[in-house]
């Protein structure tokens, strides 16, 4: 039982621990495309799509900066 309960545990604490990493990768990925939008809402909303596509696509996290920030100029070459 002892066996039992300190497998259950570890589970549970790598399981939260992933959990938690994967939500943190998001929030920070969400949090760079918001901050190129430079706070205009029709640019937010441009730049979450953008960021879906991303990820739609398989960007690579590495990647991700440069295509968001190209993403960005992108968006202020058709907005002028």
């Amino acid at each position: 039982m002892d066996y039992f309960i300190i497998v259950v545990t570890t589970a549970a604490g790598l399981y939260f621990h992933w959990w938690i990493y994967v939500r943190i990768k998001r929030w920070m990925d969400r949090d760079l495309a918001l901050s190129l939008a430079e706070g205009d809402k029709a640019k937010q909303t441009y730049m979450l799509e953008q960021l879906a596509s991303a990820r739609a696509r398989g960007i690579k996290r590495r990647q991700l900066p440069a295509w968001l920030r190209q993403a960005a100029e992108q968006y202020a070459r058709s907005d002028s």
